[in-house]
This record gives C-alpha cells, sequence and structure tokens, in this order.
C-alpha cells in the first residue's frame, strides 16, 4: 500500500499560520470572557440566562457564518461594494482544496473561521442591552437573523482583507476608510444595534428606581482580564502575519487598555470620590474598544492618548441612558459605540504615516482629510446597524414577543427559562427535583 501525503502550496508559510491559529483561538476566548464579564454585572437571578445568550449567540452566529455570512461579507463583489456573493463560498466546502489559498500566505478556510469570530462577538456584545428580559429563543432568532442582514454586509464594505478576490467593499475602497480591526464592523455596530434593540424592548422592571447594581464583581474583573488577553488576537491577528505590523498593532493595545482603565478610574475618583473595580474593568474595555480600529495608525503615545481619552469619555457616556430615558443593561451603547466612535474618529486626528496603515491625522500634517473619511464610515454603520436592527428586532417581537413576562422578569429570569439557578445555595443531599419550571412563551 503507498501512503500519499498532500503537499500545501509553497506560498502556505508556517509562521503565519501558526500565528492566525492562536489568533483565531485568542479571538475565541473572547466568546466566555464576555460571558463572565456580563454574567458578573447583571443580578444573581439572571447570571445564567446573561451567560447563555453569548454561548447561545456564539453557536448560532457560527452556523450561519459557514452556511452564507462569510460568502456575503468576503465573496466576490455582486456589484457597487455593497455585498458579496452568498453562493461562492457557501458551506466553505470550497476552501478544503489548497489551491483556494491561491498565493496567499496562511489557509483561506482558517481566515474564514478567524473572521466567524468577529461576527460572534459582536453579535454578543449586543446582548449586554437587554440583559433580564429577553426570551431566549427570540434572542436566537434575532442574533442569526442579524448576523447575515446587518453584520455581514458592513462587513464587505469595511474590511479590505486581501482573502482570495475580496479587497474590501465601498467604505474601504471609494471612502478610503482606515478601521484595522473593526471600530465601525463591530464596535459602532455592536453599539448601535444595542440601542435599536433596547428600544425595541423597553426598560426593565424597576428602572432607574430600584438598585441594580453587579452580583459579582470577581467574575466582572476575571472576565475583563480575559478580553485584554483575547483582543490581542483580536487586534494583532488582523496583520495577519506574524510580522512588525504585528507587533506594533499588539504594543498599541496594550497601551491603550491599560490608559482607557486609568482615564476612568481618575473621572470615577474625581466625580464620586472612589476609583472602582467596575471602573477599573470598564476602562479597560473602553480602551480596547478605541484601539480596535486605530491600532494600525497610531505610535505609542498615540494610543496612551487613545485609550485616556475613550475611558473618560465613556465613563461620561454611560450616564446618557438616564438622560434620555433607554434602558442600556450593561453599557454596551456608552462603552461600545461611543468608543468605536472615538476610536473611528481619532486616526482622522491622531494617525501617523510612521504607523503601518501609513495615514496623517489632523495633528500630524495630514489635514481634515482623513476625518471626513472617517466621519462618513461612523455615521453609515451607525445609521444602517440602527435601523436594520430595530425592523429584525420589531419583526422578531412580532411573530414571538421578545420580552418575558413581567412576573417572570421579577421572580427571575434564570430559573422560568432555563429551569436551573447560578448559584443553589439551598441544595441538600437528600434534596429531590421538582421538575422543570419552563413556562411557555419565555423560553
Amino acid at each position: 500500500m503507498t501512503l500519499e501525503t498532500t503537499v500545501a502550496p509553497l506560498a502556505i508559510d508556517p509562521g503565519t499560520t501558526a500565528w492566525l491559529l492562536v489568533a483565531t483561538a485568542l479571538v475565541l476566548l473572547m466568546a466566555p470572557a464576555l460571558a463572565l464579564f456580563y454574567g458578573g454585572m447583571v443580578r444573581s437571578s439572571s447570571v445564567l440566562n446573561m451567560m447563555m445568550m453569548t454561548f447561545g449567540a456564539t453557536a448560532a452566529i457560527l452556523v450561519a457564518w459557514t452556511l452564507v455570512g462569510y460568502s456575503l461579507a468576503f465573496g466576490d463583489d455582486l456589484g457597487g461594494g455593497l455585498l458579496g456573493d452568498p453562493t461562492q463560498f457557501a458551506g466553505l466546502g470550497q476552501l478544503l482544496d489548497p489551491a483556494a489559498n491561491g498565493d496567499l500566505a496562511y489557509p483561506v478556510i482558517l481566515f474564514a473561521v478567524f473572521q466567524g469570530l468577529f461576527c460572534v462577538i459582536t453579535g454578543a456584545l449586543i446582548s449586554g442591552a437587554i440583559a433580564d428580559r429577553a426570551r431566549f429563543g427570540a434572542w436566537m432568532v434575532f442574533v442569526t437573523v442579524w448576523s447575515l442582514v446587518v453584520y455581514a454586509p458592513v462587513a464587505h464594505w469595511v474590511f479590505d482583507f486581501s482573502a482570495g478576490d475580496h479587497v474590501g467593499g465601498w467604505l474601504a475602497n471609494d471612502v478610503k476608510l482606515v478601521d484595522f480591526a473593526g471600530g465601525t464592523a463591530v464596535e459602532i455596530c455592536s453599539g448601535a444595534s444595542a440601542l435599536a434593540l433596547a428600544l425595541v424592548l423597553g426598560r426593565r422592571v424597576g428602572f432607574g428606581r430600584d438598585p441594580m447594581r453587579p452580583h459579582n464583581l470577581t467574575l466582572v474583573m476575571l472576565g475583563a482580564g480575559l478580553l485584554w488577553f483575547g483582543w490581542f488576537g483580536f487586534n494583532a491577528g488582523s496583520a495577519l502575519a506574524a510580522d512588525h505590523r504585528a507587533a506594533v498593532v499588539l504594543v498599541a493595545t496594550l497601551l491603550a487598555g491599560a490608559s482607557g482603565t486609568l482615564g476612568w478610574l481618575v473621572v470615577e475618583r474625581f466625580r464620586d470620590g472612589h476609583a472602582t473595580s467596575l471602573g477599573a474593568a470598564s476602562g479597560l474595555v473602553a480602551g480596547l474598544v478605541a484601539i480596535t480600529p486605530s491600532c494600525g495608525s497610531l505610535s505609542p503615545i498615540g494610543a496612551l492618548i487613545m485609550g485616556a481619552v475613550a475611558g473618560v469619555v465613556c465613563a461620561y457616556a454611560v450616564g446618557l441612558k438616564y438622560r434620555f430615558g433607554y434602558d442600556d443593561s450593561l453599557d454596551v451603547v456608552g462603552v461600545h459605540m461611543v468608543g468605536g466612535i472615538v476610536g473611528t474618529l481619532g486616526i482622522g486626528l491622531l494617525g501617523t504615516a510612521a504607523a503601518p496603515t501609513g495615514v496623517d491625522g489632523l495633528f500630524y500634517g495630514g489635514g481634515l482629510d482623513q476625518l471626513g473619511r472617517q466621519s462618513v464610515g461612523v455615521g453609515v454603520v451607525l445609521v444602517y446597524a440602527f435601523v436594520m436592527s430595530g425592523i429584525i428586532g420589531l419583526v422578531v417581537d412580532k411573530l414571538m414577543g421578545f420580552r418575558i413576562d413581567e412576573e417572570h422578569e421579577v421572580s427571575g429570569i434564570d430559573l422560568v427559562v432555563h429551569a436551573e439557578a447560578a448559584y443553589d445555595l439551598l441544595a441538600s443531599p437528600g434534596a429531590r427535583s421538582t421538575g422543570s419550571i419552563l413556562t411557555r412563551g419565555d423560553a
């Protein structure tokens, strides 16, 4: 019997492929990290539901992305830079052939999964805005449809990766928007979608009246730390090579997270008199959000400034929900939408041609040109994500009902929807199960 060995094309670089494998795993880690981060921020009666919304979104989006999402985002453009061919890579079976890699230094099928996990995180982020009050089944339907109707087209417009024949859509090619790892497609898209969905579902019972403090700040801090770790794969992995560019991006990500933490804590100290652990975790995430689009455009000092500004601005922005009366449970709008805007527009101010993307902002002699381009990208993605997410949310609400019953929201969504409790403190060795208490219509 003869053993035949399949040899990959010479273009495949083992070092590049190894780095992209690691980066993909790091981005996947961000999903359970987000579940911990969000889970600790909600009340103890809804922590499992909050985590399930992240895990459920991960499963649903990966299936949808494999079937058609990747093609919509990275397939050959159908015209005008608006959408990819939905049939080109449907099912990803075409990417099993090493010839599909062309002259790329990494397998395209790995790139497809890497990008799919970006969609996963973006969708999962939205769930934080509707914590404590959403039906799990309706959420699963919403996030699946959203991944194809909202995220995939925006990714096609924004990302300019040379994978296959895709070299970016109209925002990347025509507007010349600079967005290294997803300030628009991930951060602004998730924040605007979260705002729309929060408006569709309405406020939680007792919002603005009852204390709704995080039930476990240890989980919040652990989740934030793991998010910081995973973010290196998110940003530096987007360099698609283990090279100098990836190193510059990793350093910018590290520094912005640090200065974002300090920026938020300074605001808390002078505004409230206390620097809190929740503030440290929130500031860290705000800095990371802002550096996501700009990590390839800034100097180390620029990254420190960007993170600090995001920490300060987002610390104040989270209070907007009380002024305008919308219930964004876990501050997705104040941190991710606002932080994404800060980071995307900041390229037009702090960008330096010495960084990998090679763009000078206003403060480096580049004038207002790039700031104008960044503003177009921010406005387009924000409006599209908000409008389309609102429409999807309203349709799901009309067909299925999106919000659980008020009495079940008050009694605890974990027990009603999942028939489980995160902390079974009253259990005894001789306790006997009373069966599922799943209530029809709230699943």
